[in-house]
């Protein structure tokens, strides 16, 4: 009994050892694959009588085979039921500020205490976020700066462009480096959904079909995308008839459609996602601060007749103060700094635009997705059921370098041409008035050949690319669910390049819960109604934003004075968001109102007048826990209608206001009323020509001329087409 006891205690302690577990994992894999295919290998080649003529051949060929077969799969089953992951997983890794996040002050200090880091990340986007935590919970000391603020991407797929290579066959052939990339954004989606659950949840999409022939086409197609899940799959494509279709999607073209087909994918918060591995990357020790700029790379000889990095230096944009930081490695995610290290290397990178417009939630059910690759130029278009609101936008076209990309009206434009024309039912057609909010990026796309200029194909390869004086650049992908992979990556080839020596080897990135990700399920919100008395409504977003950490969002909510809800005061009636958020959001490292309404609120993205109306209490809830002056509130909100007016496009909105009548007509409504108005002479100023090249109306001269002083926008008796529409309402 005591040697058994003993035996069992020891067996334990190898266990917890990382590197005994993975050798047993591994040498358990082999014993198995070698018993069990061993056996089904014998099994054939005596049911075939191969084993009398070939006895070495024979006993060769069933190690060989059984070792390989046997090994799969006993790696798939140890895999697909986290036997792996459970082993290499160290107690020790758990995080060093596990309650609390320390300050941006304390922050700085450490940047300046810190004799030098083991590995300094440039860039605080999804990649550089990534390479940050994958780093820190090596035991590596890591530090992270961005210039601006983290996580500035606007996409909201795990994998759905990657559609496009099975449904392009074309595409497909000449790149087979896409069903690799394929597979690992799969595979990374499947491990998402189980350490982030509650930012991350299957989406049903739809593909119409208005042609016979794409009915295998597609279906094919979406087939093949399950077939490279395997068993990731989140479920099954399938075929639905044109009744079916309409009856899910009622704003679907009646004419041609003659189906749909269905399949499933993952759907994130990019933003949310991005800042909470930056902040599990800060409760790991990871030094973190935002509005740090590089001004140059700091070198040194190596020895050898060349030069190497041994740090930057920075500019604090709050301070103004210039500081230096010196590490063992230099990551670059980002776009410039690679120029700054050699002026004469070639770009590496193809920046793209990618256009969204949201649009109020009737364009869209709550729970499924449109996509249509057949528009006019061959570009993808997506409906988006998202925080009440319905997201249509368009993948990536080439595009200038802009550090504020703004919207432009042909982009909005682009894309409701695209919806009246291809996706959308005349009966139920967009208008330029429900556009609630325009945005646009620029996401980078790697030409990985120097021949190769057409983003679309390239968009999702990625490159790591060592410089002559380490410096290690990172590249190319803008899709959050490989980012991931790629960080640990950047890290491995990190480790070996710049002779790091990590506590552990291994990365945990498959098996590390992020921020919020922790006992979360999908039922947490019923806990904040019952013991803190929130709205439903408001509870549903609070878990499902912030995940276990919806609790201490809960604790900061104000008291509404209400019998029901007995806390959380909405910061605007159309959306659930609380008081409560914005005084989390300053103890997650926001510091100014745009990053509050873009990024932690989501307003900006949403509904551009609705955020106008909530800055004021937003920036007086920031002024509280910030010590804002009433001077220096005023700042924050300065910038804070620069950024709508600028990227949001606000401006742009409010120069079309006073045409806001032709913008509310459809296509067919806009072709019926200009033809009406080619009849008229344009130059003719007289009021009562103007009645009289306008038709036959039972109206008195004197009823015209009061029309016609009311809705003279020029003042000078010209009328333009704006003002012929509104002498159409009111004679209709």
């Amino acid at each position: 009994m005591v040697n058994g006891f003993a035996s069992m205690t020891t067996l334990s302690r190898i266990m917890q050892n990382q590197y005994m577990a993975s050798f047993l994992y591994k040498l358990g894999v082999a014993a198995l694959g070698t018993t069990v295919g061993s056996s089904l290998a014998g099994r054939t080649f005596d049911r075939w009588n191969l084993t009398r003529k070939a006895s070495f051949l024979y006993k060769l060929g069933v190690a060989a085979l059984g070792t390989t077969v046997g090994s799969s799969l006993a790696g798939r089953t140890f895999d697909r039921w986290n036997l792996t992951r459970k082993v290499i997983n160290p107690p020790s890794r758990l995080p060093t500020h596990g309650s609390h996040l320390i300050s941006r002050a304390i922050q700085i200090q450490n940047l300046q205490r810190e004799s030098e880091f083991d590995v300094l990340v440039i860039g605080g986007g999804p990649t550089g976020a990534g390479c940050a935590l994958d780093a820190v919970t090596r035991g590596l000391k890591t530090a992270l700066v961005e210039a601006d603020e983290v996580s500035r991407a606007s996409l909201h797929y795990l994998s759905i462009t990657y559609l496009e290579t099975f449904i392009d066959f074309n595409a497909l052939q000449s790149d087979y480096k896409q069903c690799s990339i394929i597979e690992e954004v799969l595979r990374e989606r499947d491990s998402l959904l189980e350490s982030i659950s509650h930012l991350v949840h299957p989406l049903p999409i739809m593909l119409p079909v208005y042609e016979w022939w794409q009915i295998p086409f597609y279906w094919i197609g979406t087939k093949c995308y399950d077939l490279a899940a395997g068993y990731r799959n989140v479920k099954g494509s399938y075929f639905l008839s044109k009744q079916d279709a309409l009856e899910l999607f009622p704003i679907l073209k009646k004419d041609n459609l003659v189906g749909a087909v269905v399949y499933h994918d993952g759907q994130q918060d990019d933003a949310r996602m991005c800042l909470a591995v930056v902040v599990t990357a800060a409760r790991h020790d990871a030094t973190v601060c935002k509005h740090i700029e590089v001004l140059r790379l700091l070198k040194k000889d190596d020895g050898k007749g060349g030069y190497v990095l041994y740090g930057v230096e920075v500019v604090d944009h709050t301070t103004g103060k210039k500081l230096i930081i010196k590490a063992k490695c230099v990551v670059n995610a980002t776009g410039s700094i690679r120029k700054m290290d050699d002026p004469t290397v070639r770009s590496i990178c193809a920046p793209s635009s990618c256009a969204h417009i949201a649009l109020p939630g009737y364009y869209s059910p709550e729970q499924l997705d449109l996509l249509d690759p057949s528009t006019s130029d061959g570009r993808v278009i997506f409906f988006l059921p998202w925080q009440m609101h319905t997201n249509v936008g368009t993948i990536g076209t080439p595009h200038e370098v802009k550090d504020k990309p703004a919207p432009s009206d042909a982009g909005m434009n682009y894309i409701l041409n695209e919806i009246q024309d291809v996706c959308v039912n005349v009966d139920a057609g967009v208008r330029h008035g429900d556009v609630l909010s325009v945005r646009s990026g620029i996401p980078p796309s790697v030409v990985s050949e120097p021949k190769k200029d057409d983003t679309q194909l390239w968009t999702h390869s990625h490159t790591i690319h060592i410089s002559p004086s380490n410096l290690i650049t990172v590249a190319g992908d803008k899709c959050v669910a490989t980012s991931s992979a790629m960080a640990e990556r950047v890290i491995d080839t990190a480790v070996e390049v710049c002779d790091l020596k990590p506590a552990w080897s291994e990365s945990i990135r498959n098996t590390l819960k992020t921020e919020g990700g922790q006992n979360w399920s999908p039922t947490t919100y019923r806990r904040l109604v019952q013991d803190y008395g929130l709205e439903c409504e408001v509870a549903q977003h609070l878990a499902n934003l912030y995940g276990n950490r919806a609790f201490e969002v809960a604790k900061m909510a104000s008291l509404t004075g209400k019998r029901w809800p007995i806390a959380g005061n909405r910061i605007h009636p159309d959306f659930p968001c609380i008081d409560a958020e914005v005084r989390y959001g300053v103890r997650e490292y926001a510091f100014n109102a745009a990053d509050m309404i873009a990024r932690r609120l989501r307003f900006s993205f949403l509904n551009v007048q609705a955020t106008q109306e909530s800055l004021p209490k937003i920036c007086g809830i920031m002024a509280e826990e910030l010590k804002w002056s009433n001077k220096e509130k005023k700042k924050p909100m300065k910038k804070a209608k620069q950024y709508l007016a600028l990227e949001l496009g606000q401006a742009g909105k409010r120069n079309r206001a006073k045409h806001q009548t032709y913008m509310n007509l459809i296509k067919e409504e806009q072709e019926v009323y200009t033809k009406c108005l080619e009849r008229l002479d344009k130059d003719e100023k007289h009021s009562r020509d103007f009645k009289q090249r306008f038709g036959d109306c039972d109206i008195s001269d004197e009823q015209l001329d009061d029309i016609l002083k009311d809705i003279d926008a020029n003042v000078i008796g010209e009328k333009n087409f704006s003002d012929y529409l509104k002498i159409r309402r009111h004679l209709d």
